[in-house]
């Protein structure tokens, strides 16, 4: 078993400044799809001057204008759906990370080391983010 030496006090303000940090990330993420989506309608299509008029490919909301996709949106969204697992990785990765130390340093503080030592071990396991729906053919009905 490893020799402890935990200070809890340390240990919550640095859980605490991580979660600031980690709503931070979350922040930058909602920004980067928020320009991206920008980016994408202001990109316009290969079409000159909006005189596309050839039928809409795809499924369209009640009331929204059918516009045509450009190459330039395209590839943006490519890159979203390609970074999404990655994203969804290291948000899920950074809370599993966060609350298996402030188990393990409760564990600690509680005097239970081999519970702390679980705690731990079990902090450093691979995260497993699911896909979204949609994904692997699964019809939109998620994970199964």
């Amino acid at each position: 078993m490893p020799a402890w030496d935990i200070d809890p006090i340390n240990v919550q303000t640095t859980l605490n400044s991580t979660g600031e940090a980690a709503g931070g990330l979350e922040k930058a993420a909602n920004s980067l799809v928020t320009n991206m989506a920008s980016a994408a309608e202001s990109a316009g299509t290969a079409v000159p001057g909006g005189q596309f008029n050839g039928p809409m490919i795809g499924p369209v909301a009640t009331g929204t204008p059918r516009v045509p996709v450009g190459p330039v949106a395209a590839a943006l969204s490519k890159y979203l759906q390609e970074r999404q697992q990655k994203l969804a990785y290291m948000a899920q990765r950074t809370i599993d990370s966060v609350q298996g130390a402030a188990k393990a340093t409760n564990a600690y503080v509680t005097g239970d080391l081999d519970m702390a030592a679980d705690q731990q071990a079990n902090a450093l396991k691979a995260t497993v983010v699911p896909p979204p729906p949609g994904v692997d053919g699964n019809g939109g009905q998620g994970p199964k």
